[in-house]
């Protein structure tokens, strides 16, 4: 029997306390009403465990973590402009990393074809030594790098479609050549960082593929960058495991940002992902960071699922042809250096 996918969460996401904020409790709430709503999907649902020290501190140095932790253990603080750790917030931050790292356990050992991982805080803003951007630990990167060290996995890929630039994820692998950062973001916005020239250093430069858009960019040009760029990477990198930074505040109802994709594009994106993946024969997982218009987050999450655990097709075959942007095209061109394959 076919194993059916994943959707791992936890209750402590609702304990990270973030009082009048657009990350809060809410997001959870919504998102699972909206998938109790569809009778989960076909999902099934697990509980994330809280993640082992020693993977964590595999990104985060040991001071970082003791930090959140004697913060929460003291009643909480604000950390920083946009951050806020509360009483509840270090649980909730081991099982977020936790889930995960559970998420990728599970795609790695064949007990489920794919999933998603629904916690709070979101992660892709924390860098190794520094929480920011709402982010406490970088729940992706802690899940990627527990798929090198554990899985002994040579090739991981990452796609952040979240409307910030992943400057956490960016820089713990920017001179990785074992990770295939690609990110698109609005740019000018939070927290400024991910231009196109920063393309990664030392062993891992050419890794880093950062794709900014303009305010207003809305479904045509976000398809294009996965289909013509995202995809064609990984064609050539040939990734083990594909993992998605889903954050959800491109959505064109979102309250924080000026991009305009709409569900549709959601699921466009998430199709031609997976199916590549289907093609490498590399599994797809999918981790929350953000979304703050709550019933438009909680609709996008559902169509990624949807997608996600649906039959694959061939890779390209997601709709109707998406042209290549002009974004797309000049991307290409200055990849070529590292991935020639692009300019064919």
């Amino acid at each position: 029997m076919v194993p059916a996918p994943v959707f791992l969460s936890h209750p402590s996401s609702l304990e990270h306390d973030t009082g009048r904020h657009p990350e809060q409790p809410a997001r959870i709430v919504a998102i699972e009403r909206e998938l109790a709503g569809r009778d989960w999907l076909g999902f099934e649902r697990v509980s994330s465990p809280a993640v082992e020290r020693s993977v964590l501190r595999a990104v985060h140095p040991e001071r970082q973590i003791e930090l959140i932790e004697r913060v929460a253990a003291g009643g909480g603080a604000q950390i920083d402009a946009d951050t806020i750790v509360s009483a509840g917030s270090f649980e909730a931050a081991l099982h977020a990393a936790g889930g995960a790292t559970a998420l990728v356990d599970r795609l790695l050992g064949g007990s489920a074809p794919t999933g998603f991982s629904a916690h709070r805080p979101p992660g892709h803003h924390a860098e190794a030594a520094r929480s920011m951007g709402f982010c406490l630990f970088n729940n992706i990167a802690v899940a990627a790098r527990h798929a090198l060290d554990a899985h002994g996995l040579e090739r991981v890929m990452i796609v952040d479609w979240d409307v910030h630039h992943g400057n956490g994820t960016n820089d713990i692998f920017h001179e990785d050549d074992r990770v295939l950062f690609v990110s698109i973001h609005q740019s000018p916005l939070y927290p400024g960082t991910g231009a196109a020239a920063d393309v990664g250093s030392g062993a891992g430069r050419g890794y880093t593929v950062n794709l900014p858009v303009s305010p207003g960019t809305g479904d045509d040009v976000y398809r294009s960058l996965v289909d013509h760029v995202a995809v064609p990477l990984a064609r050539e990198f040939a990734p083990q495991l594909m993992l998605i930074s889903a954050g959800y505040d491109a959505h064109q109802d979102d309250p924080l940002a000026d991009c305009r994709v709409s569900e549709t594009g959601f699921a466009a994106m998430t199709r031609s992902l997976r199916d590549v993946c289907a093609e490498l024969e590399a599994p797809l997982g999918a981790v929350l960071e953000g979304g703050y218009a709550l019933e438009p987050l909680a609709r996008s999450v559902a169509v990624t699922m949807e997608v996600m655990g649906g039959p694959a097709g061939p890779a390209g075959s997601a709709g109707d042809p998406v042209p290549v942007s002009g974004e797309a095209r000049r991307a290409t061109e200055r990849l070529a250096t590292w991935w020639p394959g692009l300019a064919s």
